[in-house]
C-alpha cells in the first residue's frame, strides 16, 4: 500500500468519525423539537433525517465546505511545509470528534461549528501565530453566531405569536387551524423552493433563472396548499364530549374557556404592569377551570386543542423535512471541509491554494455518517432539546423548526457556517418566550450558553495537543 493511499484512508476514517459525532449531537438538535413534541418517533425522525440530510448534504453541502476548507487559516503559511497542514487538518477532525462524542455522552447540545472552527484556529496559531488566522473571515463567522440565534428566535416568536392569536386563542380553534394550514404549507414550501432554486444545485453545476425559480416555487407551493385545503376540509375530527356530562358543568366550562381566550388575547396586546395583572387572572382562571373539570363525572376525552395539535403534528413533519435538508446542506461542511482540504494536500502538496471541487461521493460519505450518528447516539441530545428548555407541542415545534430552518438555509446560501445548535435553541427560546418568561427553563439555557463558550477553546486546546503529539511522533520527516 502506498503512503498516499494510507493517508487518504486515515483522513477518510477521521472524517467519517467526525460526521458520526455530528449526527449524534447536531442532527439531534435539529430533530429534537419533532421528537420532543411527539410529532415524530425517534425511528421516523431517523428515516426522515436519512433521506433529507443526505439530500441536503449531497446537493448544497459544498457551499459551506469551501469556507471551512480554506477560509479560516492563511494557506500561505504552509506552502513550504504541506505536511504540517495535513497533520493539522487531521488533528482538527480528531479533536472535534472527540469533544462532540464526550458532549453527546452527557447530552450537551454543543455547536459542531464552534468546535471545528476552534480546532482549525488552534493548529493554525501553533504553526504561524495569530497572523496565520484570517480574522476577517473568522469575524464574519462569529457575527453569524450571534445573529443566527437572534434571527431564529425572532422568526419563531413572530410565527408562534400569530398562531396563538389566530388559532390557539380563537373561539373555534379547529376551524381556525383548517383555515390557516393551507397558508402555512404555502409559506414553508415557497420558502424552501425559493432558497433551493436561488442556490442552484451547485454540486452538479445546475443553476436556474430567477423567474423560473419564482414561478416554479409558486406553482408547487400553490398546488400543495390546495391539496392541504382539500384534505383538512374532509378530515374527520371529533372534539365532542364523550360520555354523559352534566349540562351545568358543560356550561360552566364553556363560559370559563371563552373568558380565558379573551384574557389571553388581552395578554398578547398588553405590556408592563397590565400584562402581569392579566397573567395572574389567566392563571387563576385556568386553576378554576381545572377544578371544575375534575368535578365532572366523565372528563372531556378529546379537546379542541388536542385536535389542533394533531393537525399541527402533520405540519411539523413537513417542517422537520425542511430543517433536516437545511442541516444537511450546512453542517456536512464541518466534517467534509477539512477532509477535502487534507485529500487535496495529499494529491497536490505543491499547490495548496488550488480550488478543488468537492466531489459528490465525499459529501455523500459525510451525509451517511451523520445519519448513522443520529440513529445510534442521537437520543441523548434529543432529550435535552425536546424536553428540557421549554414544553413543546406540535404547534410550538412547527414554529421553532420553521424559524430555525429558514435561518440555516439563508446562512448556507451565503456560505456562512452557522451553528444549527444556535438556531434551534434560539428558535425554541423564541417560542417559549411567546408564552412568557416563566415558560422557559432558564437554568438549562444558562448551561447551554456556557457549553457554547467552552466549546471553542476546548476544541482549540485539544487540537493543539493532538497536533504536537503527532508532530513529535513523526518528527521532522516530511510525509509528503
Amino acid at each position: 500500500m502506498s503512503i498516499e493511499l494510507l493517508l487518504i484512508i486515515l483522513v477518510l476514517a477521521a472524517g467519517f468519525y467526525m460526521s458520526w459525532t455530528i449526527g449524534a449531537n447536531d442532527v439531534s438538535n435539529a430533530m429534537g423539537t419533532s421528537v420532543g413534541s411527539g410529532a415524530l418517533t425517534l425511528k421516523r425522525a431517523v428515516i426522515i433525517a436519512a433521506i433529507l440530510e443526505f439530500s441536503g448534504a449531497a446537493l448544497l453541502g459544498s457551499n459551506v465546505s469551501e469556507t471551512l476548507q480554506k477560509g479560516i487559516i492563511d494557506l500561505n503559511f504552509f506552502t513550504h511545509d504541506p505536511s504540517s497542514l495535513l497533520i493539522g487538518m487531521f488533528s482538527a477532525l480528531l479533536a472535534t470528534a472527540i469533544w462532540l462524542q464526550l458532549a453527546s455522552f452527557f447530552g450537551w447540545p454543543v455547536s459542531t461549528t464552534h468546535a471545528i472552527v476552534g480546532a482549525i484556529m488552534g493548529f493554525g496559531i501553533v504553526v504561524g501565530g495569530s497572523a496565520a488566522i484570517q480574522w476577517k473571515e473568522v469575524l464574519s463567522i462569529s457575527v453569524s453566531w450571534i445573529l443566527s440565534p437572534g434571527l431564529s428566535a425572532l422568526i419563531s416568536f413572530i410565527i408562534f405569536s400569530a398562531v396563538q392569536k389566530k388559532v390557539l386563542y380563537a373561539f373555534h380553534p379547529i376551524d381556525a387551524t383548517k383555515r390557516l394550514m393551507p397558508y402555512l404549507v404555502f409559506i414553508v414550501l415557497f420558502t424552501f423552493f425559493i432558497t433551493l432554486g436561488f442556490s442552484g444545485v451547485k454540486n452538479f453545476d445546475i443553476h436556474f433563472p430567477i423567474l423560473l425559480v419564482l414561478g416554479g416555487a409558486f406553482i408547487i407551493a400553490s398546488l400543495a396548499s390546495l391539496l392541504t385545503a382539500f384534505l383538512v376540509k374532509h378530515a374527520h375530527v371529533d372534539s365532542q364530549f364523550q360520555g354523559s356530562v352534566s349540562l351545568k358543568h358543560r356550561h360552566q366550562l364553556f363560559s370559563l374557556n371563552k373568558a380565558l381566550k379573551h384574557l389571553q388575547r388581552l395578554k398578547l396586546s398588553s405590556s408592563g404592569e397590565t400584562r402581569d395583572e392579566v397573567s395572574a387572572a389567566v392563571k387563576s382562571m385556568k386553576a378554576l377551570s381545572e377544578k371544575i373539570a375534575q368535578q365532572m363525572p366523565v372528563k372531556k376525552e378529546v379537546s379542541d386543542y388536542q385536535v389542533v395539535e394533531k393537525l399541527f403534528g402533520y405540519l411539523q413533519i413537513l417542517s422537520a423535512c425542511f430543517v433536516a435538508f437545511a442541516h444537511g446542506a450546512n453542517d456536512v461542511a464541518n466534517a467534509i471541509g477539512p477532509v477535502a482540504s487534507a485529500i487535496q494536500i495529499i494529491k497536490n502538496p505543491q499547490n495548496l491554494a488550488l480550488s478543488a471541487k468537492i466531489p459528490f461521493w465525499l459529501l455523500a460519505l459525510g451525509g451517511l455518517g451523520i445519519v448513522i450518528g443520529l440513529a445510534t447516539w442521537g437520543w441523548r441530545v434529543i432529550e435535552t432539546i425536546g424536553k428540557k428548555i421549554t414544553a413543546l407541542t406540535p404547534s410550538r415545534g412547527f414554529c421553532a423548526e420553521f424559524g430555525a430552518a429558514a435561518t440555516i438555509l439563508l446562512a448556507s446560501k451565503l456560505g456562512l457556517p452557522v451553528s444549527t445548535t444556535h438556531c434551534i435553541v434560539g428558535a425554541v427560546f423564541g417560542v417559549g418566550l411567546a408564552k412568557g418568561i416563566s415558560a422557559l427553563n432558564l437554568s438549562m439555557l444558562k448551561d447551554i450558553i456556557a457549553s457554547w463558550i467552552i466549546t471553542l477553546p476546548s476544541s482549540a486546546l485539544s487540537c493543539i495537543i493532538i497536533y504536537l503529539i503527532l508532530k513529535a511522533i513523526i518528527g521532522s520527516t516530511a510525509i509528503l
